[in-house]
């Protein structure tokens, strides 16, 4: 009855860890759209501003540590226009990419 049950629990931690790599691929592949920023000095959450823009979320993480702030995430959008499946125009956001 204990092999049965680690084994359950097993294998819910290797379903547990597989549905989180395949989150960190979703994720990832919107990376390229997301810039970091630490916030300006003198702004606050209620008004943010941005200031320095890190180069990856991991120094943003470092930076922000540090300096005991927050970070921001930023994506670009643009609205384009479509045409959906009824044949009805539809607006739809599509991210820019990282110039």
């Amino acid at each position: 009855m204990e092999t049965k049950t680690q084994n359950i629990d097993e294998e819910a931690q290797v379903g547990t860890s597989e549905a989180a790599q395949s989150k960190r691929k979703r994720r990832g592949s919107d990376e390229d759209n997301l810039r970091y920023f630490l916030p300006k000095a003198g702004s606050s959450s209620a008004k943010p501003e941005l200031g320095q823009e890190m180069a990856s979320e991991g120094e943003a993480l470092i930076e922000a540590f540090k300096n005991g702030q927050q970070f921001y995430t930023l994506t670009t959008w643009k609205a384009v226009p479509e045409v959906n499946r009824k044949n009805n125009p539809v607006i739809v956001k599509q991210a820019l990419a990282r110039a």
